[in-house]
């Protein structure tokens, strides 16, 4: 039986190989995966602006060869400096200079240090790939080789002078291959390559099936560099023969700059030029092509070595999260973990949930109980932080941009000074049932017994038992709720602030013997409708049926007005959360009792209805 073929499938992703990973590049999208020291697959990824808000101009054919030329080699360099901090990273803390600049000038060294590579690399790869050629062609024989001519002879020139920057791109390669960084940085290449094969033949992105691929690709920047020095060699050709009886002047040295600086000149013009040439190979798969696309694809035996499976790992992973990124704009941005001032990352971290619609103070919580200092100094502490504590500061936020609630991924949170377990089986607690625990302890008497409804994490139940335990009045606490899974958490809480309570499961009163001096309850008040209205922590998280009250929020309280009244003794105090707008319909639900009031809370919102039996 003849194998099917896997379908074939076009992606517009390229990349580029860093230290100990690889880059991808969509296009709405740059990730970059690096493994670090630990062995941990780190990933930084930012949005780029989309091809179509880009400047007209920077997507005309020829133009944006030289655009997206500039873009990589200025974005290239930054990920590979990025790439290099996290492979080898350590805790190592700022120089007095560099934190100077930082704080003086506002000059950051990362970009410094990277502004000075672009620049230094500009430099020198003009020097050897322009000057040197030119040089070394100083010594052959005029005669023969006339660079000043506008006729054969000055073809000729500019062909052997060609051939000898191609030979000297073969030796450079060559030469830093045997540096033993530079060689792992080729095997990430290969593992580039062979990801984005993988993805368009059609196959699973695993690593068995990226390292069965190969490991050249049409669309590498090596294919490109080589198309680059043959149109380069045509292009200045022309331009030599173009001005070449007017603008010489026959001073040897004077010739050899004005040549330079035309080359200079030019390389717009072939970089435009070439990257056209490169777009329409990489489209093209006859095999008369092939003959166009051969020496690029040899070059590539050379700049790519067969990667290791973690190199291969972290190809797939920074493809899929370019892939990710571009299809949803909803996938948050993500950051390296590396060692520097607390208040750059602080501020790195506000701007990527302010991008989300995630409020800003949860990164303040973040770094305050990751770093163990106030909140309030958050903002003004000027701490270095080390690579553990950035890499936790990390972990936590980027948990926090999928939407799940800050407390639940903690695991805990404060009320009233007591710490409280919380996770998807119950609410969190809200600073608004602080004060009406609050009510109940003014409320409370030595020998009272209280019986908290709807219980949840038990917070509430735990910080009455606890503060009038703190003030020498012994009560008898119980607690009530209806979900299994929460009582489970319940009980946890009351273990760890040591509070004696009886936790009971029972649909509101159903299964409570006895009656009781205070009750206290914050039930589900939400109405159904508005629930999928509610922020995304709120409704994707955390318990629906600690949420939802009925049509219109009040089915609880209704149940409870029937209820309670056989519950409490005569002058027990009920005393009940309510949703914004609901006190004045519940306290029409109690009518003749002795005593009701409605409460405001700290936001000036009538929340806490009190009743007195």
């Amino acid at each position: 039986m003849k194998k099917q073929k896997s379908k074939k499938t076009c992606t517009y992703i390229g990349g580029q190989a860093v230290m100990e990973g690889v880059m991808m590049r969509g296009k709405r999208a740059m990730a970059t995966a690096v493994r670090d020291p630990e062995g941990v697959v780190q990933i930084e990824s930012e949005r780029l602006t989309p091809p179509e808000k880009r400047k007209k101009i920077a997507r005309f054919p020829f133009v944006r060869g030289v655009v997206n030329f500039i873009s990589s080699l200025v974005d290239g360099n930054r990920v590979l400096m990025r790439s290099a901090d996290v492979a080898s990273v350590d805790d190592e803390e700022q120089t007095k200079a560099a934190q100077w600049l930082e704080e003086k000038h506002k000059i950051s060294m990362d970009g410094l240090f990277s502004g000075l590579a672009v620049v230094l690399g500009v430099v020198l790869a003009l020097l050897i790939f322009i000057w040197l050629p030119q040089w070394i062609t100083s010594f052959l024989p005029t005669d023969i080789f006339d660079k000043t001519s506008t006729g054969w002879e000055g073809v000729w020139f500019n062909l052997v002078e060609g051939g000898i920057r191609i030979l000297i791109f073969i030796l450079y390669i060559l030469l830093i291959s045997l540096i033993p960084s530079l060689k792992r940085v080729f095997m990430c290449h290969g593992a580039e390559h062979k990801t984005i094969t993988c993805y368009e033949e059609g196959k699973e992105l695993t690593i068995e099936n990226v390292r069965g691929c190969s490991r050249v690709h049409d669309r590498c920047g090596t294919t490109f560099l080589f198309i680059v020095m043959i149109v380069s060699i045509l292009v200045f050709s022309l331009v030599n023969i173009a001005v070449a009886g007017w603008l010489y002047t026959g001073n040897g040295k004077i010739d050899n700059l004005l040549r330079f600086a035309i080359k200079v000149l030019m390389l717009p013009v072939v970089a435009g030029f070439s990257y056209e040439v490169l777009r329409l190979l990489a489209k093209t798969k006859g095999k008369f092509f092939l003959i166009f696309k051969a020496p690029g694809l040899l070059l590539q035996r050379l700049t790519t070595r067969e990667p290791e499976d973690g190199m291969i790992e972290c190809a797939i992973i920074a493809f899929k999260t370019v892939l990710a990124m571009d299809e949803d704009p909803t996938v948050p941005e993500r950051v390296f973990a590396t060692p520097g001032k607390m208040s750059a990352l602080l501020k790195n971290t506000k701007k990527r949930f302010a991008d989300n619609n995630i409020d800003e103070e949860d990164a303040e919580w973040i770094f305050s109980l990751v770093l163990d200092i106030p909140k309030s100094s958050v903002a003004t502490e000027e701490k270095i932080l080390k690579v553990a504590q950035a890499k936790e500061i990390i972990r936590i936020a980027d948990a926090r941009l999928t939407g799940r609630p800050l407390w639940y991924i903690i695991g805990d949170t404060d009320f009233c000074g007591y710490k409280i377990k919380v996770d998807e089986r119950v609410l969190i607690p809200r600073p608004e049932t602080e004060e009406m625990a609050m009510m109940a302890v003014a409320t409370a008497e030595n020998g009272n017994s209280i019986l908290d409804l709807c219980t949840g994490s038990g917070a509430l139940a735990i910080a009455i038992y606890k503060r009038l335990e703190e003030s020498n009045r012994k009560v008898k606490m119980t607690a009530v709720d209806i979900s299994e899974d929460a009582l489970e958490v319940a009980k946890e809480n009351a273990a760890i602030n040591e509070a004696d309570i009886l936790f009971i499961q029972s649909d509101l009163f159903k299964r409570i013997r006895g009656r009781f001096d205070i009750i206290v309850t914050n039930p589900p008040y939400i109405p159904t409708a508005e629930i999928d209205t509610l922020q995304r922590e709120v409704k994707e998280y955390e318990p629906r049926l600690a949420l939802d009250g009925g049509a219109d929020g009040l089915d609880i309280y209704r149940r409870i007005a029937a209820e309670a009244p056989k519950y409490l003794n005569r002058g027990g105090t009920l005393i009940m959360e309510v949703g914004a707008g609901q006190a004045s319909e519940i306290v029409k639900m109690f009518r003749g009792n002795s005593y009701s009031m409605i409460i405001q809370d700290f936001n000036g919102i009538d929340r806490y209805v009190k009743i007195v039996m």
